[in-house]
């Protein structure tokens, strides 16, 4: 019982009433999307990242994390999509990049890289270490750096050549889940309990004042505004290259709806999304300071966020879920 000024007011009621007040906040808040149309994903595997390379062409790219690379090409601007696997990766593809020069890096679990020079159409394969590695960038053609990792465990950070050749390798005591290069320079890492930021192409990395959450994944505009999500539902940003850093959401508040989330895009300064499990997407039109759930159209997790050349958004992740969808 709690008193106050002579009265008992039991803790129930109290605690009711604020989840029935929360639970209607989420209702008015919900929004519904124009279109929602599913796509042949062409897999019941996991789907992990959707990336394009010009108005044309784009990929999607996953598969069974032991046993299949799975990869969707599409050479329309995302109207129609072809299915390629991978015998001699056959491990789940993970992250995709494009190098200045053009070519397109895909990484796999157990150290196992594809590019193309190309844009997809021939594909060469290299072994790199044994390791879950996640994700990977480019500085400049020939100068990539690959990071991973498992959770509060370890972490991983390697440096490539053009061809796939390690050329160096670092060991941290926490996983590295993205990793975003916005010029030569200038590029962000996101990791477990950290985000990191470079000033000199990946020679040194510093600590950003950003910490409370898992932070799976980061989308930047340009070197100084850079928006991170992490697992718990928290959203940052900084608009100043990271010497100041705005909490846009708190996944620790209790008395917010708890999203894990798995992926981010802001579309300007005011529009963002954040997507992740049990088919979660969030909108917010005024930069991050109130967010707003759209309906669900699927229960599995989504994993990556993209926009289409004709401006709908795509959305990929767990058992093969692909759908183009329209606000």
């Amino acid at each position: 019982m709690i008193k106050l000024k002579g009265y008992a007011y039991s803790r129930i009621p109290f605690l009711l009433m604020s989840l029935l007040c929360l639970h209607a906040g989420c209702k008015k808040d919900l929004l519904h999307w124009d279109k929602v149309q599913q796509l042949e994903s062409h897999t019941t595997h996991r789907l992990n990242r959707i990336f394009f390379v010009d108005n044309t062409t784009g990929f999607v790219i996953g598969g069974d994390r032991f046993n299949q690379a799975d990869m969707l090409i599409t050479r329309d601007g995302g109207k129609s999509w072809s299915y390629r696997t991978f015998p001699e990766a056959a491990k789940g593809l993970y992250g995709i990049t494009q190098s200045p020069d053009g070519t397109v890096y895909v990484l796999g679990f157990d150290g196992k890289l594809l590019f193309s020079a190309d844009t997809g159409n021939t594909w060469s394969f290299r072994q790199l270490d044994y390791l879950p590695l996640k994700q990977l960038a480019f500085t400049r053609p020939g100068e990539g750096i690959v990071i991973g990792g498992i959770s509060f465990d370890q972490g991983f950070r390697l440096g490539i050549d053009g061809e796939g050749q390690r050329q160096s390798r670092d060991s941290f005591g926490y996983e590295l889940n993205d990793i975003r290069m916005l010029n030569a320079y200038t590029g962000y890492i996101s990791g477990y309990g950290v985000v990191l930021k470079t000033s000199d192409g990946g020679q040194s990395w510093d600590f950003m004042r950003v910490e409370g959450d898992n932070f799976t994944a980061l989308d930047g505009h340009d070197e100084n505004r850079v928006w991170v999500c992490g697992y718990e539902g928290s959203i940052y940003k900084t608009a100043d290259g990271g010497k100041t850093w705005d909490r846009l959401r708190n996944g620790n508040d209790l008395t917010r709806k708890k999203y894990r989330l798995l992926d981010i895009l802001f579309l300007d300064e005011q529009r963002g999304y954040a997507v992740g499990e049990e088919g979660a997407v969030i909108y917010t039109e005024d930069g991050g300071r109130h967010w707003m759930e759209f309906d669900r159209f699927t229960e599995h997790t989504l994993r990556s966020i993209a926009v289409a050349p004709d401006g709908s958004l795509l959305v990929a992740g767990d058992n093969g879920t692909f759908y183009r969808l329209r606000p």
